[in-house]
């Protein structure tokens, strides 16, 4: 759950898939880096950035805010995800009025679809071997 840290910064964790996102906002000038990179370093597709930053967009802090981020595990679009979550749950922390508008756009729910695991006597999650009758 996220805990306000005493240096005015407020924490957040988001996952999504195999991603895990630890996030920490504060106000300031709009300086947004993702693993000690910047965003267009990080990733330059404009996809990952509209997705990952949708929370601030739709509070209307952009350039507002500060924001941290260590994300971990997953491929792009699983970061992007849980880095929105974490988002999300650091912006409730900081002002509490913002979670009914959060919420309504379905940004503080954990997306809980994950990679179904692979069954023994057959090669994948859901494929089976070729049946043969003869």
């Amino acid at each position: 759950m996220s805990v306000p840290v005493p240096s005015s910064e407020f924490l957040g964790t988001g996952r999504r898939k195999e991603a895990v996102a630890r996030v920490r906002i504060r106000r300031g000038a709009g300086k947004i880096t993702i693993n000690e990179r910047p965003v267009a370093d990080y990733c330059p597709q404009d996809i990952f950035a509209q997705q990952a930053f949708g929370p601030i967009r739709l509070v209307e802090m952009d350039g507002m805010l500060d924001v941290r981020v260590l994300v971990d595990g997953g491929g792009t679009m699983g970061q992007a995800g849980a880095i929105a979550h974490g988002i999300a749950r650091a912006l409730v922390a900081m002002r509490p009025e913002m979670r009914p508008a959060l919420k309504r756009e379905g940004m503080l729910t954990r997306d809980s679809r994950m990679k179904e695991r692979k069954k023994s006597g057959q090669p994948g999650a859901r494929k089976r071997f070729q049946f043969s009758k003869r």
